[in-house]
């Protein structure tokens, strides 16, 4: 029987305003993609990214494109040469993985991980702002064993310093979304340092990064939007400490797994993050975080509505998917 393909836009408010140094936000825009088989059902959720000149009109379009395709049969392997990486992709390679485990009865978790899946601790995210409102993002959340901490403008001493008072035993990742410079960088690593800071994510712009190379690393420093797929690797090596894996970068699972192993080939530490989407979208990268030295996984936990049924989150505390959501 022929693969169904349906393509479809939808939108989940965020709890608030979700603001990185790039801009803000009020809702998660996603993608999915749904291929149903002989009375099966596989789905994959992507979310679009401007910062990657990805559009939700693009990425519908580029799925669309692929409908032939996908109805004659195409299969995961062959999706990484008939597809850039990016959300497109995504959507479509975690719905075939989705199908393939709902066709085969097999968990999809199966292919990907020996051991019996285990709940993963996620960091929380907190919105840039000013240093006393985020002080109170921070203090609201001080019980919260990691925090993932947005900054990236003039005043990012103080932000750090705020957020570390308020929170003072949590561990904190700062992700600067590329907005610190070669002039501050150096202060703002050292003072990072002080306050005990786990890791930093891409301080520099992508492709601006060369100073990495020649100055101390006091704090492990992580490349986020520096690294797409696993050929960009080879690149990095000396510049960034660990890599931030992303589903929606990579153009999917079958993609990320093969980062995730080049790069401890390479000696990178691997984060496994996530744009802000819905625990469709999360419970993929669930199965590839198992063995991740970060986890930042908290998407469903930063929208005012999730999907039914979702991820069950306890705490910071994330549990593997049932397979009713995905796999």
């Amino acid at each position: 029987m022929a693969r169904v393909i349906s393509v479809e836009a939808e939108r989940f408010p965020i709890a608030g305003t979700f603001t990185i140094s790039r801009g803000s936000k009020t809702e998660a825009e996603v993608i999915t993609c749904t291929i149903s088989q002989d009375g099966h059902v596989g789905r994959g959720e992507c979310v679009p990214y401007k910062r990657y000149g990805e559009t939700m009109d693009g990425v519908h379009a580029a799925i669309e494109a692929m409908r032939g395709r996908i109805a004659g049969g195409i299969d995961r392997i062959a999706l990484l040469d008939a597809m850039p990486a990016g959300a497109a992709r995504n959507a479509i390679d975690c719905a075939l993985w989705d199908l393939e485990a709902k066709i085969s009865g097999i968990p999809a978790a199966n292919a990907i991980w020996p051991a019996p899946l285990r709940p993963l601790e996620t960091a929380y995210t907190l919105s840039l702002g000013e240093p006393s409102a985020m002080a109170a993002q921070a203090s609201a959340n001080a019980s919260r064993p990691l925090l993932k901490v947005k900054i990236g403008g003039d005043n990012d001493i103080a932000r750090i310093q705020a957020v570390r008072q308020a929170a003072p035993e949590s561990r904190i990742i700062l992700d600067a979304n590329e907005g610190w410079t070669d002039d501050n960088i150096v202060a703002n690593l050292a003072f990072a340092a002080e306050q005990d800071i786990a890791l930093i994510e891409q301080p520099l712009p992508a492709g601006h990064d060369g100073i990495l190379r020649h100055i101390a690393h006091p704090v492990p420093i992580c490349a986020d939007e520096s690294v797409h797929e696993a050929k960009n690797l080879d690149l990095l090596v000396g510049l960034y400490d660990a890599v931030n894996i992303k589903l929606d970068k990579s153009g999917g699972l079958t993609a990320a797994l093969v980062l995730r192993d080049r790069a401890r080939e390479l000696g990178f530490g691997v984060m496994v993050g996530c744009m802000v989407g819905t625990s469709l979208a999360m419970a993929p990268a669930v199965l590839l975080a198992q063995d991740a030295d970060f986890v930042d996984l908290d998407g469903p936990l930063l929208l005012a509505r999730d999907r039914e049924p979702g991820l069950a989150y306890r705490g910071s505390l994330v549990s593997p998917p049932d397979r009713v959501l995905w796999g």
